[in-house]
């Protein structure tokens, strides 16, 4: 904790006493042991910008960039306070103004003019154009980046977690690069102070030793100017290294290692290359006048290198294989990769692809938020949504394809909105269908949303109007969506919190297969199946006593009886249409086991005088604003629920057994007698 604490205020004291070193005159031990502060910390800053995996992971560096500017800055208005005042600023600084140019102060002002000259002419500017540059083209890729972030979250490529971890990654990468634009900023300003302040103090000293001091003309300039470019070579040196810093970082590319071990990789990755330097290192010294020896030492140690290196292994030689050599299309990668069918998939026409891009649609955004709700809903996980453009689809259309099938297309003009009511003709636009409902409306410009909510219209966006026909899809096909794969997924879920109850059942009893195909059953018949628990539990029972697939079927709606009628109840009432006894017992009377599950041995005319009444009663109740379901037998409610999906009535039927486990109050509405002409 405490070691927390100190890193946690250790810069903000810095920073505090950096600003207290302009002002408050320092000692000159406290003035050596700060300038060899400066020069081990710009090392440290050097070594960590070479060794560091890449830029992102040294961050803080723009940001220290500038503390360390402050803290040289600081340094020289000391120095330079301690010059002028006594003559003296410290071991360090005579040290470089006497032993390093020799105590010649034409060696020391070349030496100062040379480092200045690198520093801005050659580093700085350089790497002030290459931050600026990356800068630009960081930001300008940061769409496209989101995008296919987006796209592999869609494809199931990752997770959310990753997707999260990737979208901050191109965040924090915009904002290091946005920062060492303005960083390197920091460098070019400190290289022209080190300038201003040198010829200020060799102007102010040579004047305070004249005037204040008394000293001669030679003598001044031989103790104030000497002191005055040890101060700027001390300076200097670490600037040199922030300098050489800021363009290693801004240099940077994309590379696995650090700045030493990728050199040293891509360097000696070719031992021709090498071979060739080495030979002709040897060749320089037939030329006369050249000397001999440097080059053979230097051209034998290259071949001697090359001779020692390993052949790249293979796995390395084909990820040096370049861009462009490529498998041809018509690989066998390439094929098996475009067979591929996704489940799930959304084709936009090339108009549409604006409710893709992360810069104003959130189409993607919504498709997230309806995998989400379609697990709640159905207990499913939907599979991940491919959204792609489609050059085969006319223009302002979509497709929602299932297992590269058309499950559903639909109308979506660009800058348009779904106006659904009476009352459009004033406005302008095209005529339109709402796909689920089929209701008739019209796409109006954008800008006329609020006129047409004035006109009394449900105003609907393009977004809403594709998502609501995805989900209804998904919904008419959950059982094909769900795989074998899913259905071990949720197996695997219920066993973490009910492992007796997946132990018994499976693979003892059922096998997953026979699971997925009840689990089916149930979607398709509009029945969710997110208490996985209670249906393992029924099917457990069933399976028992016998595995037949119907009786499986009506085993796990009985467990999730008072569920299914729920569905269907309004104001805690539940409205039911009934059979005649004499027809439910006829009926009951005619079942026929065959391979696909029992079925009514009765004739046409009967089947069809019961579907025609049972949709009579469901349509007088429909308009009425009431849902109402068909009540039999156990025995008969699946035969006769094939019978009314046969003759394309949706009707809903449900089992004494489901209904009487509901809490809601039962009203009886109707009743299917099935007479007809021809009968008895």
């Amino acid at each position: 904790m405490k070691n927390r604490n100190l890193s946690k205020f250790a810069v903000p004291i810095g920073v505090i006493g950096i600003i207290v070193m302009m002002v408050v005159p320092l000692p000159t031990f406290l003035l050596d042991l700060l300038i060899a502060t400066n020069i081990t910390g710009a090392l440290l800053i050097l070594m960590v910008a070479m060794f560091v995996q890449k830029p992102l992971d040294f961050s803080v560096f723009p940001a220290l960039l500038l503390v360390m500017t402050l803290f040289r800055l600081a340094l020289n208005i000391s120095a330079t306070r301690l010059v002028l005042r006594d003559g003296d600023a410290g071991k360090v600084i005579h040290a470089f103004g006497d032993f390093v140019v020799g105590g010649s102060l034409v060696i020391g002002l070349v030496i100062f003019l040379i480092l200045i000259i690198v520093q801005m002419v050659v580093v700085t500017k350089g790497a002030e154009r290459v931050a600026e540059v990356g800068a630009r083209f960081t930001l300008d890729a940061m769409p496209g980046k989101q995008m296919a972030i987006d796209a592999d979250l869609n494809a199931g490529l990752i997770d959310e977690d990753e997707a999260r971890r990737r979208r901050a990654e191109v965040a924090a990468e915009a904002d290091f690069y946005g920062a060492m634009d303005g960083g390197s900023k920091f460098v070019k300003g400190d290289a022209i102070a080190a300038i201003i302040i040198t010829v200020i103090n060799l102007v102010g000293g040579f004047a305070v030793g004249m005037l204040q001091h008394g000293l001669s003309p030679g003598e001044a300039m031989n103790q104030y100017s000497l002191l005055t470019v040890g101060d700027g070579l001390v300076s200097q040196i670490p600037a040199l290294l922030l300098s050489v810093a800021t363009g290693l970082i801004t240099t940077r590319s994309a590379t696995s290692g650090d700045m030493g071990s990728s050199v040293t990789a891509q360097l000696g990755q070719n031992k021709l290359a090498l071979r060739i330097a080495g030979g002709a290192a040897l060749g320089l010294c037939v030329i006369p006048g050249l000397p001999k020896v440097p080059f053979l030492i230097v051209g034998a140690i290259t071949l001697f290198i090359a001779q020692r290196m390993k052949d790249p292994a293979p796995e390395a030689a084909a990820a040096a294989v370049p861009e462009l050599e490529r498998p041809s299309p018509d690989s066998p990668e390439q094929l098996l990769g475009e067979m591929r069918v996704d489940p799930l998939e959304l084709a936009l026409s090339p108009d549409l692809v604006d409710l893709v891009d992360t810069n104003g649609g959130d189409l993607l955004d919504r498709v997230r938020a309806l995998r989400r709700k379609m697990a709640l809903e159905l207990g499913i996980v939907m599979p991940p949504v491919r959204t792609r453009d489609d050059l085969d689809l006319a223009l302002s259309s979509y497709a929602i394809r299932i297992s590269g099938v058309d499950a559903g297309t639909g109308q979506a003009p660009p800058g348009t909105v779904l106006a659904i009511g009476d009352g459009l003709q004033a406005l302008p636009g095209r005529a339109g269908v709402e796909p689920v409902f089929g209701l008739a409306g019209k796409w109006v410009p954008a800008e006329l949303h609020y006129q047409a909510e004035l006109s009394g219209a449900t105003v609907v966006d393009r977004a809403s109007v594709i998502i609501t026909h995805l989900a209804e899809i998904v919904r008419q096909n959950a059982s094909r969506l769900l795989g074998r794969e899913d259905v071990r997924a949720l197996t695997e879920m219920v066993k973490r919190t009910h492992p007796v109850v997946v132990e018994e059942l499976t693979p003892t009893l059922l096998s997953l297969g026979q699971i997925q195909r009840v689990l089916q059953a149930l979607l398709d018949e509009g029945v969710p199946i997110r208490d996985l628990v209670r249906i393992f539990e029924a099917l457990s029972l069933r399976a028992k006593v016998s595995v037949d697939h119907d009786g499986l079927v009506e085993a796990a709606r009985a467990a999730l009886g008072p569920a299914i009628a729920a569905q269907y109840a309004a104001d805690g009432r539940l409205t039911v249409i009934t059979l005649d006894p004499m027809l439910e017992q006829t009926l009951l009377e005619s079942l026929r086991p065959s391979e696909t599950g029992a079925f009514m041995a009765i004739d046409g005319l009967r089947a069809e005088a019961i579907v025609s009444e049972a949709a009579r009663l469901v349509e007088a109740a429909e308009q009425a604003g009431i849902t109402p379901v068909l009540a039999c037998s156990p025995q008969l409610r699946l035969p006769l629920m094939r019978l009314l999906r046969a003759g394309s009535r949706r009707v809903q039927v449900l089992s004494y057994s489901e209904i009487s486990g509901s809490t809601a109050q039962i009203e009886t509405m109707g009743v299917v007698n099935g007479a007809y002409a021809g009968a008895a």
